[in-house]
């Protein structure tokens, strides 16, 4: 490994876009949770589709390795995965798929795996592709898989907002507090802003409830501020929506959990990334280069 991290240094070195991208920056999202069945994946879906609605461009970014949630989620079989970028076969442009809604993605497969094992040849195909993402989206929606490895906490590093997902069920709560605690012991102070979102809540009041106790355990013995995302309600429309393989944005527009992903979606816009945070989070390509080399 360390020959490839010398190898990938002054590859990022002489890589063209390493210096050159610059300005208005893609919002980069991870939305996460310490445990799996909380709706993580249908809650990507359905922010990136009214992100779109409301004249933004969004690529979903599938990374729950493997498991593939998302494409079925929109009923899409995709011709490629971030695989075929690693083997040099497609550039990550070239791997974005789009379902009838103009929802954008790109399918994690089981290639995320292999960056592990890579060739030069591969290293210097992948680093100089990924960065053209951030030419293209407003913003990049990070979809991780639920609990707490490595490639969790590498996505969560790399945004400027990681979106903690929970159910007000007890393991759902103590798993979230987990992650938080697991990623913080691993950066320490250098913390992306962290957000709480309270999935299937069946009143306000509960969701309030969940956050209050989660965020003050959190600054007690974490020190970390979380801020309330919101909650989206308990709502029977999700799973039928989910049974037609469609977002629920689109099949039942005026449902409680519709209106939810539109209030949340609304608040992402107002809060934009600008100068300031180019200089201090770099950009996305960066960013992925430094998950894989320590400097």
């Amino acid at each position: 490994m360390n020959d490839q991290a010398a190898q990938l240094r002054e590859i990022v070195k002489k890589s063209p876009s390493y210096d050159t991208m610059t300005g208005p920056m893609a919002k980069i999202i991870t939305i996460t949770s310490g445990k799996g069945g909380v709706g993580k994946s249908n809650t990507v879906i359905n922010i990136a589709l009214s992100l779109r609605n409301l004249g933004k461009k969004v690529i979903i970014l599938d990374a729950d390795l493997g498991l593939a949630n998302i494409e079925v989620l929109l009923g899409i079989i995709p011709d490629y995965n971030l695989s075929n970028v690693l083997n040099g076969k497609k550039n990550i442009l070239e791997i974005i798929e789009q379902n009838e809604d103009g929802i954008s993605f790109i399918s994690g497969g089981s290639g995320i795996r292999e960056l592990m094992f890579l060739t030069q040849d591969q290293i210097t195909h992948f680093a100089n592709s990924i960065a053209e993402l951030e030419k293209i989206a407003d913003f990049i929606l990070i979809d991780t898989s639920a609990g707490i490895t490595e490639a969790v906490l590498s996505f969560c590093k790399l945004a400027h907002e990681v979106v903690f997902i929970t159910t007000p069920e007890p393991t759902s709560i103590t798993d979230a507090y987990a992650l938080i605690k697991t990623f913080q012991g691993q950066y320490g102070e250098d913390l992306p802003l962290f957000k709480l979102l309270i999935n299937k809540s069946e009143t306000a009041n509960e969701a309030q409830q969940v956050y209050t106790k989660l965020s003050s355990v959190c600054k007690h013995f974490l020190s970390i501020d979380i801020q309330y995302m919101g909650f989206i309600p308990f709502d029977y429309n999700i799973m039928r929506a989910a049974k037609l393989q469609k977002p629920i944005s689109k099949c039942y527009p005026k449902s409680s959990a519709s209106i939810a992903y539109q209030n949340i979606a609304e608040s992402l816009i107002e809060v934009t990334v600008g100068k300031d945070d180019v200089s201090q989070k770099n950009n996305f390509f960066k960013q992925v280069i430094n998950m894989f080399v320590k400097k």
